[in-house]
């Protein structure tokens, strides 16, 4: 991907961390899909449960959704460093969100919306 803005931005949803980068050339964000998992479901290892989505997407043949992960480098809440991160776009995380059984579907996609 070529960006002009490889900055990672830190938003908020209810008090979550959610990573994302601008990519100026498509004009829309990439999301880390392990903090969307983390604002959605409050799991205490969310990268445990995207492995676990992608390996029951791709039992079910739907793997669309994860093929279409996008790896940038992200800085860690943990240690300041830059680490590949799946992140998806918009409307891929539009999909993750409907794959992710959550209450917090609704508000989230409105605040994605206030994002964008």
């Amino acid at each position: 991907m070529n960006n002009n803005k490889l900055e990672t931005i830190t938003n908020l949803f209810e008090g979550a961390q959610i990573r994302s980068v601008w990519d100026n050339n498509k004009e829309d964000y990439y999301f880390s899909v392990v903090d969307v998992i983390s604002a959605l479901t409050g799991s205490n290892n969310p990268r445990n449960y995207w492995n676990m989505l992608k390996k029951r997407l791709s039992e079910e043949e739907k793997s669309e959704l994860y093929t279409k992960c996008v790896q940038l480098k992200m800085k860690s809440s943990k240690d300041g460093k830059m680490y590949a991160t799946d992140t998806l776009d918009t409307k891929g995380i539009l999909r993750l969100i409907e794959s992710v059984p959550s209450p917090k579907a609704e508000p989230f996609k409105l605040w994605l919306a206030l994002q964008i």
